[in-house]
């Protein structure tokens, strides 16, 4: 338990800064929107495209860890999908609801974690589930979700109104540009990679600062709300972690160390980015918030269970 908790720490006192910084009256409610524009349009771009310029096809070629993080990926993010849209509840806000449930804190918890419980082995494997949640799953939700803000009802013209949307997001333009620069195998100058690795690195912790500030906002939780959020962590911390497992062992046949690495990785709490884009397309993010908190202090028991399990 203490590995999980030296690991989840600072994601609390980054979460607390912000918490604090608001009840001292350091930062006002305002600052909520700014860190977040920071966030999603300027350090989170400069993240996605360091991370897709600097991956290289042939070393995180494996299909079957590919296949099996993108499958439970996918039953995570289509579970809560489905049953909210039933409800009636805005395609955009059952995106997001999905991202809650599918969107495993892979970048800031995944690579100290899996080195601790398996070592540099598995580095590939966390790189490749970062790629998934920030570069795939992520990107699958922001489509939805401006699909779900277009009032056009003509198809061509609701089909051109997402396509410009898309093109000028930034979340999506620059993991897409790494990809070409991937491709093409050019090299990034050293005081380029030293400022992506600088702005970049500001993702998470401006984020996590941001959901703190929320977070000490006093706001009532309706009892529907309370039952959205058990369910979405539910699913976040069993149910994708036990799909990943499955399809690891019994459909694809993972090796051990590779099907061990891809349950924790799916076992990770929910990350900020859901938080990000809810702030950013102007969402209700109360349940979003909450969702990360408690699967973030809720985790550290079941990673620790999960850890024992294995060893």
């Amino acid at each position: 338990m203490l590995t999980t908790l030296f690991v989840v720490l600072p994601v609390f006192a980054l979460i607390f800064s912000g918490w604090g910084a608001f009840r001292l009256k350091i930062l006002g409610p305002h600052a909520i929107a700014e860190l977040n524009r920071f966030v999603v349009y300027l350090a989170l771009p400069a993240l996605l495209f360091d991370i897709m310029a600097n991956t290289h096809g042939s070393e995180l070629w494996q299909p079957g860890f590919i296949a099996v993080f993108l499958l439970s990926s996918a039953i995570a993010f289509a579970l809560p999908f489905l049953v909210r849209l039933r409800g009636k509840m805005p395609l955009a806000d059952t995106a997001l609801d999905g991202l809650n449930a599918a969107y495993p804190n892979t970048g800031y918890m995944g690579i100290p974690l899996s080195m601790i419980a398996f070592g540099s082995g598995v580095l590939a494997a966390t790189t490749i589930s970062i790629i998934i949640t920030v570069c795939v799953t992520f990107a699958f939700a922001i489509v939805l979700i401006e699909i779900g803000l277009q009032t056009e009802k003509k198809p061509l013209r609701l089909i051109g109104k997402v396509v410009r949307s898309l093109i000028r997001n930034p979340l999506l333009v620059a993991p897409a540009l790494g990809a070409v620069v991937s491709f093409l195998g050019l090299a990034i100058p050293a005081p380029a990679e030293t400022f992506l690795k600088m702005l970049g690195g500001a993702a998470s912790p401006c984020a996590l600062v941001a959901l703190g500030l929320f977070l000490a906002q006093p706001r009532k939780i309706e009892r529907e709300s309370v039952n959205a959020i058990a369910f979405l962590v539910s699913v976040k911390l069993i149910v994708q972690p036990l799909a990943t497992w499955l399809l690891a062992v019994h459909v694809f046949g993972l090796p051990p160390l590779l099907a061990q690495s891809a349950a924790l990785l799916a076992a990770l709490p929910t990350g900020t980015g859901p938080f990000m884009l809810a702030e950013h397309y102007r969402r209700e993010a109360a349940i979003t918030s909450n969702v990360i908190l408690y699967s973030t202090v809720i985790s550290i028991l079941t990673l620790s269970a999960y850890l024992a399990l294995i060893r």
